[in-house]
């Protein structure tokens, strides 16, 4: 089934090798495999977060118009970090790249591989500057608020640089 086209945010994070050609290769990905990446935060660097014993990260939002299907789009998405070399050892572990769905338009989804939104970005710092750079106003399909109140009333102190 064909759709319209629709916005999905992503949001990339890496914390192994060259972190900033990670971010540029999986962008080259996203726009062959995917859509049109037709906006990009800055880079921001942070500490690890949920393990911390661990290199920080360097994070990126994206917003990609795209005709797939939401879950097809992952199944792409997940190819991709595997072409990468991303081996998934445990959660919230080292990575060359991942890859994370924020919003896919106003899509709610609650899917065993899928939920939409994201279920913890309103909780994460790291998530939330990159992606108020780019979607400031878009409004949360569930919570009803723009991104950039959230992040002003999040309570999360992770710092976040822009690099």
């Amino acid at each position: 089934m064909k759709l319209d086209s629709n916005t999905a945010y992503l949001l990339l994070g890496t914390n192994l090798g060259n972190r900033a050609q990670n971010l540029a290769t999986a962008i080259a990905y996203i726009e062959r495999e995917i859509g049109e990446v037709f906006a990009k935060s800055s880079v921001y660097e942070t500490a690890a977060w949920g393990k911390t014993d661990q290199p920080g990260f360097l994070n990126q939002a994206i917003a990609v118009n795209s005709e797939l299907e939401p879950l097809h789009m992952l199944k792409l998405l997940l190819a991709i970090e595997q072409k990468m070399g991303r081996v998934r050892l445990e959660r919230w572990g080292e990575r060359l790249i991942d890859i994370d769905i924020i919003f896919y338009g106003n899509e709610i989804m609650q899917d065993p591989s899928l939920i939409l939104p994201h279920p913890e970005m309103h909780k994460r710092r790291f998530v939330l500057v990159p992606l108020n750079e780019i979607a400031g106003n878009f409004i949360h399909p569930v919570f009803k608020q723009k991104i950039s109140s959230i992040l002003f009333n999040l309570s999360d102190k992770l710092t976040v640089h822009k690099i």
